[in-house]
């Protein structure tokens, strides 16, 4: 069979959900464990000691662990769309407002220990990830939850503290997932790679020198819930890059590779004409973009941010990195989510040297402004480095910067930059749900992803509480078009680019379409063995 490219469609926004039967024991396609590469990695340390703990993780990664393994009551469906009930039965809004919403949990549903799963599971879930308040503030997502009530066994109401239409969204994220309070304490993380859940895996993982070089799934077959699984035992193995990810596939060690392939794999991937592997590539919504500590003295005064925002050039950015892999971004709200706006574009147009100038000169600025951009050495793919010295390039032949750029490894990176120690960083992002607020709120609400000390009033307390309050999206774009439009005027953060997302497999392995959703969600139990063509 040739190597070939199958694109599929961008399947996102309010479209008709696709749902996969429920899963039971007889289903499964057995054999040999469908190993699947990537070049994650999985740490436990002092500073991010449990990588798996529902109320600590908030990383593409780690969700996509815990996505395998523990139960939401809601999931997002199949083909994109409206989230559907997973653990729960039913699900849906008692109140004209979006304040009331209630759960009915599928009855007989079992933690993989044989536990039953009650409603005063989700309750102590919920309520334990709200007190911990990790230093990741993943918490944040269940900022509106003002109380949790149950009723019996099998009903839970959430009384939210503010009206939310994406509050079915949010309970469809691994934050929100049931944990056994015989294996999660109350007050203090689970540290380590140990996990519990209901869903459709368990999971054992292989560790060396505090990380997780190997993930076993195995079907669960007390799960109960919306997906049928197709296989019986997934691995997922870790790789130190993409090149070693790329020889093991060639050679027959793994099955898939995921994220996150280089830009000359996926090129030549694509224009191979003989093998036995497919690329696939899969309508994504992931972003990338530069942040800033805006209490930081080199960048504290916005006319630095501005001048930077009004330097870049996009386009050539991805060009020289990317290729068609990748398209300009002007807003943290990529195209084809309902309400973006090219804002950036709108509020800087092309680049510009002269108006940049201008910028700094009016506020006062000495220039060339010395600044250090931070990126991750190991957590976005190969090309990162290149991305940050091809943005070193344009600011610095502008003149009016002198930029240093600086990498290291996710696990020193990540806290370093909670911690504020990073005055410019490059970042990127996978939405929690394919929804506007998932770009918006993580890095401008309170309790941000970014623990970014920006604060506007208005976006905080009128625009994105004004958004949350439509439960069509399109009423909601006005106030989601006012907020893109604050940002590119204060420049918190800048947006670079939005990207495709491929996988590479086997032909004779199944399922791989349907493998990634738009959200970069790993759907493990889509795989299954097929023949060879």
């Amino acid at each position: 069979m040739n190597r070939k490219t199958l694109v599929l469609p961008a399947v996102v926004g309010l479209l008709a959900p696709v749902l996969a039967a429920c899963g039971g024991s007889d289903s499964g396609s057995g054999g040999d464990a469908i190993v699947v590469g990537t070049t994650d990695r999985f740490t436990a340390s002092e500073e991010a000691p449990a990588p798996f703990d529902p109320a600590y993780a908030y990383d593409v990664g780690s969700w996509n662990v815990l996505r395998q393994t523990t139960q939401t009551l809601m999931i997002q469906p199949r083909g994109d769309g409206e989230p559907v009930p997973e653990a729960a039965e039913k699900c849906g809004f008692t109140d004209t407002g979006n304040e009331r919403y209630a759960c009915t949990l599928r009855d007989g549903l079992k933690f993989a220990n044989g536990d039953a799963v009650t409603a005063d599971d989700v309750k102590f879930s919920i309520e334990r990830a709200l007190s911990i308040k990790a230093d990741s503030q993943v918490y944040g997502l269940l900022s509106t939850v003002d109380t949790v009530e149950t009723q019996g066994d099998r009903e839970v109401i959430f009384h939210l503290n503010t009206a939310d239409a994406t509050f079915p969204f949010k309970l469809s994220t691994p934050v929100a997932g049931i944990v056994n309070p015989d294996d999660y304490e109350k007050g203090k993380l689970r540290e380590g790679f140990e996990l519990t859940g209901s869903g459709p895996y368990t999971m054992k993982a292989e560790v060396k020198n505090d990380e997780m070089t190997k993930a076993v799934f195995t079907k669960n077959p007390d799960y109960k819930g919306s997906l049928k699984v197709n296989n019986d035992k997934v691995e997922m193995v870790s790789f130190d890059d993409a090149e070693a990810m790329g020889a093991a596939l060639d050679k027959g060690d793994i099955d898939v590779m995921t994220r996150a392939m280089t830009p000359d794999q996926i090129r030549k991937l694509a224009n191979a004409t003989d093998g036995d592997i497919d690329l696939i590539e899969v309508a994504g919504l992931e972003i990338r973009y530069l942040g800033f500590n805006t209490d930081a003295p080199t960048v504290k005064d916005k006319a630095v941010r501005q001048a930077m925002a009004q330097l870049i050039n996009r386009s050539e950015l991805v060009s020289e990195v990317y290729g068609s892999q990748a398209e300009p971004l002007y807003s943290m709200v990529p195209a084809s989510i309902t309400g973006h706006s090219n804002s950036f574009f709108n509020k800087y147009g092309d680049p510009s040297v002269g108006k940049a100038k201008g910028m700094l000169e009016d506020a006062g600025i000495e220039t060339p402004v010395k600044l250090t951009m931070h990126y991750t050495t190991d957590h976005y793919g190969a090309a990162t480095k290149q991305e940050f010295e091809q943005l070193q390039k344009q600011l610095n032949d502008s003149g009016l910067f002198d930029i240093d750029i600086k990498g290291a490894p996710w696990d020193k990176f990540r806290p370093a930059e909670l911690k504020g120690e990073y005055d410019v960083f490059g970042m990127g992002w996978f939405p929690d749900f394919p929804d506007a607020d998932s770009f918006i709120a993580p890095f401008l609400d309170k309790d941000n992803t970014l623990n970014s000390p920006y604060a506007n009033p208005e976006i905080r307390n009128t625009l994105i509480p004004e958004s949350r309050r439509e439960a069509d999206r399109l009423s909601a774009v006005d106030s989601l078009t006012d907020i893109q439009d604050i940002t590119a005027a204060d420049v918190p953060v800048i947006p670079l680019w939005q990207g495709k997302q491929y996988v590479a497999a086997g032909d004779d392995v199944t399922g791989t379409a349907y493998l990634l959703n738009s959200s970069s969600t790993l759907q493990l139990w889509e795989l299954g063995r097929g023949v060879s063509g």
